[in-house]
């Protein structure tokens, strides 16, 4: 990675660490992101996005074993998840009880995905865990893919962005349930 972007991913990661919503480029869509064990971090990205807390949201990592803590996993779970990873396939697995419910919402699972794009997975990587990784759009919009669109709709708030070209997924990442390997969305 060059030297500006590895500068890019540090600076990124301060803001993360400062309890900051941060945007970025993911698979097929800008996502927002924060540090998910920060409370207030999630509700403000929650009030950004306007999405309810009963949903949850997703967690993006470089690595199964940066979910690992978060999960309760088995066989049939692992056989399911790991032939996709690294990849745009997002699990739902169900979640350590430990598990706060702004990451969860009002279920017992907890949606995951280890990252294939090379911005968002070396943002992970080098921040030492998971990320929240939600659509940078408010939730009546459409998903943002150009970070001039991602500018112009965030202007008035101050979200740090870490420019970089989107992935080529048409549409966001697949949602499979990790237990039956059902599709569900």
């Amino acid at each position: 990675m060059p030297y500006h972007s590895t500068f890019k991913i540090r600076n990124a990661i301060r803001h993360i660490k400062a309890g900051d919503v941060i945007a970025y480029p993911t698979e097929a869509v800008y996502g927002l992101g924060c540090d998910p064990l920060n409370e207030a971090a999630v509700r403000t990205l929650l009030d950004i996005k306007q999405r309810p807390i009963e949903k949850g949201l997703i967690l993006i990592a470089s690595s199964l074993a940066q979910l690992r803590p978060y999960l309760i996993l088995d066989k049939t779970i692992l056989e399911h998840i790991q032939p996709t990873w690294p990849g745009p396939v997002t699990w739902s697995v169900p979640a350590r009880p430990w598990v706060p419910e702004w990451l969860t919402g009002a279920h017992k699972t907890l949606a995951v995905r280890v990252t294939n794009h090379p911005i968002a997975s070396q943002l992970c990587a080098h921040y030492g865990g998971p990320l929240v990784s939600t659509s940078a759009n408010p939730s009546t919009q459409p998903a943002i893919k150009d970070s001039r669109k991602l500018l112009k709709t965030f202007a008035a708030l101050d979200i740090f962005i870490l420019h970089g070209k989107v992935g080529g997924l048409n549409q966001e990442t697949a949602i499979y349930d990790a237990v039956s390997g059902k599709r569900l969305r």
